[in-house]
């Protein structure tokens, strides 16, 4: 019998899976921190034979290469993707064979790169698990425009022929597992759902359900945006990963932090949103480690910036060493831990900022306050509504657009809370007034916040 792991890695919306027999495993699309995967080998008592990547990715650093390295398997790379290593390069067809009756095929599926292939685990013969990674995901598809504008409407419609190609070679039992679409932004929509097959996504998939040219004109409306960090994820990923190095960062005392801080560096608040609007050093942003803290600060610190990182305890430290290397910002300029009465020079005092909910802006409107209101949300998100005279700076920009923001007190909004404490952060750094909206945007119309839709603001 055969079996498969789910390794999941939430913070940005990915799976890598481990699937063997008895006696030896295959692991697709690794992580960085290979240390879960051979852990995970080693609960079920099995060999790692085979890693097999579905392309280079543009999202994460991979662990395939160190992965390889450590365990002796073999390392399957499509035959299109350009690297600078040694590997068993997988063209359209090949077979690999990963325990006895059980082999991996694969399938030559492009559209998220112009390389990606799909494998599909065959036990005794027949497929009962396909490896998607970014072609076919569950209720979409991996999005077409991460490699070249120039390519992106071919690779939308390659996307279109690589999911025909799976649904009419599969038969409808056969379990779907992709890398992305678990809030990962390599999808190119949000995902349907946790688990799925062939044949629940010849019911519902878009790229199985419309003609070629509706997929292709709507999949291109929806895209939205790109992270910036997954600029530099390709190359490393193509030049080969360095080994991961976890050690524990050289600690800061409150002295350095404000020699960094006053050399430009960026000094990353790990601590609650709740924690860092109460008291902070003056200077310094709000990274929750709980939330999506790769994804955002990668997205917004100029590429190459030291990073310093303060944290509440050890372990929150060490998460976020982790989470940051996955997305290749490996090691800490420096690190502090404990609160900001240890981090704050002698002499100074911690800053602080108002937090607050939606009906207290409308209260605050009400009243007459000199309320300037900044909606950090993405553009696919105020798509559907926003407050009506709020200014639009989504937060990967708004470091960047500070002269956007009108004089005033600054109220700042998200859909939830944590993207607006990190913006709310930025614009305390800038010496601005800020009240960071720490509530569900559903709110905003239950206070009585005037809300708009497109069709409003084209009729106006």
């Amino acid at each position: 019998m055969f079996f498969v792991d789910v390794l999941e890695t939430e913070s940005l919306g990915n799976r890598s899976y481990l699937a063997g027999g008895p006696g030896s495993a295959v692991v697709v699309d690794p992580p960085r921190d290979i240390d879960r995967v051979v852990a995970a080998a080693a609960r079920r008592g099995v060999r790692i034979a085979v890693v097999a990547e579905t392309h280079v990715h543009n999202d994460y650093v991979t662990g395939g290469l160190e992965l390889a390295r450590l365990t002796g398997a073999r390392y399957l790379v499509p035959a299109g993707a350009e690297v600078a290593y040694a590997r068993v390069a997988v063209a359209d067809g090949d077979v690999e064979q990963v325990d006895e009756g059980l082999e991996l095929r694969a399938v030559a599926t492009p559209g998220h790169t112009p390389h990606h292939t799909s494998y599909v685990l065959q036990e005794a013969g027949r497929a009962v698990a396909a490896f998607t990674g970014g072609s076919l995901l569950i209720g979409t598809v991996g999005r077409p425009d991460l490699v070249e504008p120039r390519l992106t409407e071919e690779l939308a419609r390659a996307q279109h022929a690589s999911a025909h190609r799976l649904a009419d070679r599969l038969e409808d039992g056969v379990s779907v597992l992709p890398t992305h679409g678990f809030g990962s932004f390599c999808s190119s929509s949000a995902s349907g759902g946790e688990h799925s097959t062939i044949g629940a996504e010849k019911a519902a998939n878009p790229a199985l359900v419309q003609d070629v040219e509706t997929f292709v004109r709507e999949l291109l409306a929806g895209l939205d945006d790109v992270p910036a960090y997954y600029a530099h994820m390709a190359p490393v990923n193509a030049d080969g990963p360095a080994p991961l190095d976890l050690t524990e960062p050289r600690r800061a005392d409150a002295d350095e932090i404000a020699r960094r801080l006053a050399a430009g560096e960026w000094v990353v608040d790990l601590r609650s949103r709740v924690a860092f609007a109460a008291g902070h050093v003056a200077g310094s942003l709000n990274f929750e480690v709980e939330g999506q803290l790769a994804t955002y600060l990668a997205w917004m610190v100029p590429w190459g910036r030291p990073v310093t990182l303060l944290a509440h305890s050890a372990d929150d430290l060490a998460r976020a060493q982790r989470e940051l290397a996955r997305v290749g910002i490996d090691r800490p300029a420096a690190a502090a831990v404990g609160s900001p009465a240890d981090w704050v020079v002698e002499g100074d005092r911690p800053a602080s900022f108002r937090r607050a909910t939606f009906a207290e802006l409308a209260a605050a409107r009400r009243h007459g306050e000199d309320v300037v209101v900044v909606d950090v949300r993405r553009d696919a998100e105020r798509a559907h509504g926003w407050v009506g005279g709020s200014v639009h700076l989504p937060v990967h920009e708004i470091h960047r657009r500070l002269d956007e923001v009108l004089p005033g007190t600054v109220w700042v909004h998200c859909a939830g809370g944590m993207r607006a404490a990190v913006a709310a952060s930025v614009l305390d750094a800038a010496g601005r007034e800020v009240v960071a909206v720490d509530d569900g945007f559903a709110a905003a119309a239950e206070a009585g916040l005037p809300l708009v839709t497109p069709s409003d603001d084209a009729a106006a």
